[in-house]
């Protein structure tokens, strides 16, 4: 199709789409959140729950409707973005609830030497200004660190086993690795307690043993998946140059994989961060930071929170609530780092 000379073009004004596109978006929500404040109010859904659920029936509802208004490709893609955004919004609201829950039960208890105090000289139910869990977060840095050393080598030369050597038992290990997800964190405590606790006693080796355990798993599946994103041309190239095989894997596969290694790692750790059935049978609890590794319990986020529980009065429980939302802040914040380096890797 020609155009003629000197045949006047109209200007373009794509901003108009975007602000169109925005109206068309924003009007099934209005028109949803409007419906379910009058179901809200002339029905039997009450609170905040009944309004979520009469927003979701109407938020599909209208965006079907309003899709129509196209054609049906329109309104099926319409009813599919509604249903993947109340999805998200599904997921996402319980956590937003209990990290707001924690915040406000355990913010009595932060207090100006709340991270630097230890519970020493200070009782349960003492008042809220005195003691603090400088022990416990110390003690489970400390767990932490010894249960990755053990487990994160583990893990990473399990994943370049099944990936890059394939050996006969590849395959083997490869089941082993997925049972071993399944293991329930009391039955590895109950292992190293028979085995190590038992014989000795309580004492933070044990408690890192216990989450090694369940480490493990989850960094070897992680790094395998990683490993297997590793071109295969790189191995061909240093294979083509005449590397061997032991190499490849430590020399060159392994360092190109660096930022995904070390976001498997730190799932692992975010995974074990906040168990309490295995360190209640390994390390127990201590009212101070012990710097022994062994022969004495060592005191931990978790077990902080549980003994608090357990004591059951008022200011205990407030203890517990602050305990509980400094462990899951510190647990939200080795997934963002992780999902942080992941995000570097994919650059």
């Amino acid at each position: 199709m020609s155009v003629a000379l000197g045949a006047a073009v109209s200007p373009g004004r794509p901003w108009l789409n975007r602000r169109r596109s925005f109206r068309e978006a924003s009007a099934p929500v209005a028109v949803a959140l409007v419906l379910a404040a009058v179901a809200n109010l002339v029905t039997g859904l009450a609170g905040l729950l009944g309004f979520y659920l009469a927003f979701v029936i109407f938020f599909a509802a209208t965006s079907l409707v309003f899709g129509l208004r196209h054609d049906k490709v329109k309104a099926i893609d319409k009813f599919a973005t509604a249903f993947v955004v109340v999805g998200f919004a599904t997921a996402f609201i319980p956590w937003v609830s209990i990290l707001v829950t924690l915040a406000q039960k355990g913010w009595p208890a932060i207090y100006g030497g709340y991270f630097t105090n230890d519970m020493s000289v200070t009782g349960a139910d003492d008042d809220l200004g005195m003691g603090g869990l400088s022990h416990a977060i110390m003690g489970t840095f400390l767990i932490l660190l010894v249960a990755s050393v053990i487990a994160i080598p583990l893990g990473i030369l399990t994943a370049a086993y099944i990936t890059e050597i394939r050996g006969r038992l590849s395959g083997f290990v490869r089941v082993m690795v997925q049972s071993m997800s399944g293991v329930p964190s009391v039955v590895a405590g109950l292992f190293i307690y028979a085995t190590v606790v038992s014989r000795y006693q309580f004492s933070g080796v044990a408690g890192a043993l216990a989450l090694a355990i369940l480490m493990l798993p989850t960094i070897a599946r992680t790094a395998e998946e990683v490993l297997k994103l590793v071109p295969e041309e790189i191995r061909s190239a240093s294979y083509a140059l005449g590397a061997s095989q032991m190499a490849t894997t430590f020399r060159i596969i392994l360092p190109s994989a660096r930022s995904g290694l070390i976001t498997a790692s730190m799932l692992g750790i975010a995974r074990v961060a906040g168990e309490t059935a295995p360190l209640l049978l390994t390390s127990f609890y201590s009212a101070i930071f012990s710097r022994k590794l062994t022969g004495e319990p060592l005191a931990s986020l978790p077990m902080y929170v549980f003994q608090n529980f357990t004591v059951g009065t008022e200011h205990a429980l407030t203890r517990a609530w602050g305990g509980a939302f400094v462990l899951l802040s510190l647990i939200l914040s080795l997934f963002i780092l992780a999902r942080f380096v992941g995000g570097r890797t994919n650059k």
